[in-house]
């Protein structure tokens, strides 16, 4: 598949990476970072946005270079040699994306269901998976300009929700909660960092973009760096908010709740509410970003003869077979214990 049309602007591109980071990880790290570096949270979301814009000066440079589906499979490949090794990081990626599809999904129930509290049966459980699967993988089958659009919109919605928290939340902040006095010691903020470092695992899904993206040396460079940018300045001024209005033995009992609970002071129950819808659009929007680039990888894949040869089969420049077998497989290990317990 050589020339691909180019149908995602800059604004789409930048929706992709913050689609792909503010998923999960931000309402799953929350807790465990603040019981790891207490009043330095939003110093160890700083430390690890860090190693995030590092990282992504690479991804803008390589994808760039090697405008391809493939991304990072395509930056191994050229760095170390179609051989063995390489073979294997590159399909261990490809699986830990469908792991990831299916954790959101997982993760995507778990909210859904708090709007059911009278209903939380395993069936209505197993049908929030699916549909947090099946429709971002119709979207992903309809087009590429498709994907962007919804993930355009849903990541417009989901950071004005953020924000909201963000803003109502300032006038409660105790200021002492985030004194130096309350840090934990440096080795313990920059473990937070590595762990909090998930959180913004997502931009990478730009480079797999990289082909039909509009003005792809002035866009790719502008995309991961703005995406990556916004999202630190998101998640340091959500620790803030976070750990400077709740006490700290109330969020490390939350853990996974930790930012609704941050949300209450200021909302009371319908705070609730909103980091939930935040939390389903995050996921969704994840999930969606995710199957599109995964499925130009597992395209790549298929081309190398690291993956069957059926998934490289495409249709108006959509690996459509590679979108169906992630759908499929995804299902199988979001519904299969242990995923459908978490």
């Amino acid at each position: 598949m050589e020339t691909k049309s180019k149908s995602i602007g800059l604004l789409g591109a930048i929706s992709i990476g913050i689609g792909g980071m503010v998923g999960g990880g931000i309402f799953a790290v929350l807790g465990e970072a603040v019981s790891l570096a207490h009043g330095a949270t939003f110093v160890a979301f700083l430390v690890a946005g860090i190693v995030a814009i590092l990282t992504s000066y690479s991804y803008a440079k390589l994808s760039v270079t090697y405008q391809s589906r493939g991304g990072t499979v395509v930056f191994v490949d050229n760095a170390f040699g179609h051989n063995i090794l390489s073979g294997t990081v590159n399909l261990i990626l490809w699986l830990s994306y469908l792991v990831t599809i299916s954790l959101y999904a997982v993760a995507f129930a778990s909210y859904a269901q708090t709007f059911f509290p009278d209903n939380s049966t395993q069936w209505l459980r197993h049908l929030f998976i699916c549909f947090a699967i099946l429709l971002p993988a119709l979207i992903n089958l309809a087009s590429a300009s498709l994907v962007s659009k919804s993930e355009t919109i849903i990541v417009l919605i989901k950071l004005v929700l953020l924000l909201l928290i963000i803003i109502t939340g300032f006038s409660y902040i105790d200021s002492e909660r985030l004194s130096s006095s309350h840090w934990e010691d440096s080795f313990s903020i920059i473990v937070a960092g590595m762990i909090i470092f998930v959180a913004y695992e997502g931009f990478e899904l730009i480079a797999n973009a990289a082909e039909e993206i509009k003005s792809p040396k002035e866009n790719l460079p502008k995309a991961f760096y703005s995406s990556v940018i916004l999202v630190i300045f998101l998640y340091v001024l959500i620790a803030i908010i976070t750990v400077g209005t709740v006490p700290e033995n109330q969020l490390i009992l939350a853990k996974d709740y930790a930012l609704a609970v941050a949300a209450q002071p200021a909302l009371g129950k319908i705070g609730f509410t909103i980091v939930s819808i935040a939390a389903l659009l995050a996921t969704f929007s994840a999930i969606n970003a995710t199957i599109y680039g995964n499925a130009r990888l597992g395209f790549i894949l298929a081309k190398e003869g690291e993956l069957p040869e059926s998934l490289d089969k495409v249709n108006r420049d959509i690996p459509t077979v590679g979108v169906v077998i992630i759908l499929i497989l995804s299902l199988l290990i979001a519904n299969t214990p242990p995923y459908q317990y978490k």
